[in-house]
């Protein structure tokens, strides 16, 4: 087997053992052992025997904390910004993304922490609302598109305005697509699924 193969097959894997932790975290076994046994990493222990066993969604929580690369592991999750003062939308969305494994999370409620998040998140999509309480989605829009680090970032735009004039200007501002308030969220997973793809 490659280390391609070999990577591959670890990074598939929903719960690793110490050692493939460690060997993603390019760190020694005794080290996860270590943060396993003080708490700093978390996970099961096989009944009966003295054998740690981590579920992958852990140790990417533990690879960011500790500011660890965690692209190898991480490269086929879509990651997801959600950008909306209205923490029903952001239930829904969050409640219905979550259910796939291949979505991540993060939800931000102003246009300003929008711009921070993006820059140390990466989102592959950013759902944001157009009317924000500190500035318009379009400005956010623009922000993003704007910078050359970001601009494969892909932005729909969810909002109650439905003039055709509005929406051009959204458009036009950088957004990817638009969806009208309210939404079904089956219609976002297909429209996102469809710019991943783009």
């Amino acid at each position: 087997m490659t280390d391609q193969e070999k990577n591959r097959a670890l990074t598939e894997k929903q719960v690793l053992t110490t050692g493939e932790a460690a060997e993603l975290c390019r760190v020694s076994q005794q080290t996860i052992i270590r943060c396993f046994d003080s708490g700093r990493l978390t996970g099961f222990r096989v009944p009966g025997s003295r054998f740690r066993r981590i579920p992958k969604s852990e140790l990417i929580r533990f690879m960011r904390v500790n500011k660890i690369p965690v692209d190898l592991l991480d490269h086929n999750r879509v990651r997801v910004l959600v950008v909306d003062d209205d923490p029903s939308i952001v239930r829904i969305i969050e409640e219905m993304l979550g259910r796939e494994e291949r979505f991540e999370i993060r939800t931000v409620s102003t246009g300003y922490d929008a711009g921070m998040v993006t820059r140390e998140f990466r989102p592959n999509i950013v759902l944001l609302d157009y009317m924000l309480p500190d500035v318009n989605g379009n400005i956010v829009c623009e922000r993003i598109k704007s910078d050359s680090e970001l601009a494969d970032t892909k932005i729909i735009i969810i909002s109650g305005v439905v003039r055709q004039a509005e929406i051009d200007c959204l458009l036009e501002s950088g957004a990817d697509a638009f969806i009208p308030k309210p939404f079904q969220v089956e219609d976002l997973i297909e429209k996102i699924d469809a710019l991943i793809v783009a």
